[in-house]
């Protein structure tokens, strides 16, 4: 898959009015996420997507501290004129949905786990509960 494919999926699965719009999107949530991995997970998740999503996740420093997921989310909102956290909940799960389609289970597995509580979510998944 390219960038321009990776761009389109996210346009039908957002359903944004334009790819332009689509592809704003994509560009600010994969360089917010990639703040939040580290290690092999960001690694191997960079390899799994086109080479430009991967520069993105992959270019910007990593955050001072890991978000929790509504953080991320407001953080993802404050890079919108006239975004709301409603709005920004869709645009980050409308990439990351994409992103766990595009790359391999194992690894949004552990991607997700890497992750404070509360991804699962943004990436179409169900939050289990792990035992103690």
């Amino acid at each position: 898959m390219g960038w321009n494919e990776l761009v389109q999926q996210v346009r039908q699965y957002g359903q944004y009015e334009s790819g332009s719009e689509a592809e704003r999107v994509t560009r600010v949530v994969l360089s917010e996420l990639g703040g939040h991995l580290t290690g092999d997970e960001r690694a191997d998740l960079a390899r799994s997507l086109p080479t430009e999503a991967a520069a993105l996740l992959v270019g910007g420093d990593p955050a001072e501290r890991p978000l929790a997921a509504a953080e991320f989310v407001r953080d993802v909102a404050a890079r919108f004129d006239g975004a709301t956290e409603a709005t920004a909940r869709w645009d980050v799960s409308s990439v990351l949905c994409v992103v766990a389609q595009t790359a391999d289970e194992d690894l949004v597995d552990r991607v997700i786990g890497a992750l404070p509580p509360g991804y699962a979510l943004l990436f179409g998944r169900a939050e289990l509960a792990r035992a103690a």
